[in-house]
């Protein structure tokens, strides 16, 4: 499987643990885990909401398609 989103490097960078993230989201530590490992993807609502939290770029969230 294809690693699409870089959420837990992101994490990891903000110092904000997977379960905190959980509760801010309303969802399931199992959920975000899963979102983590790349298994299933968010929503892009969820995206958004991620990028929010973490006061990031929603870009920083993915990885890129394309070199610069």
């Amino acid at each position: 499987m294809d690693k699409i989103n870089r959420i837990k490097e992101v994490l990891v960078t903000k110092d904000v643990a997977q379960k905190e993230l959980a509760k801010k989201m309303g969802r399931s530590a199992n959920t975000i885990a899963s979102i983590c490992n790349n298994k299933t993807q968010p929503h892009l609502r969820d995206l958004k909401k991620i990028a929010k939290i973490l006061d990031v770029d929603i870009r920083e969230l993915l990885v890129p398609t394309k070199s610069t």
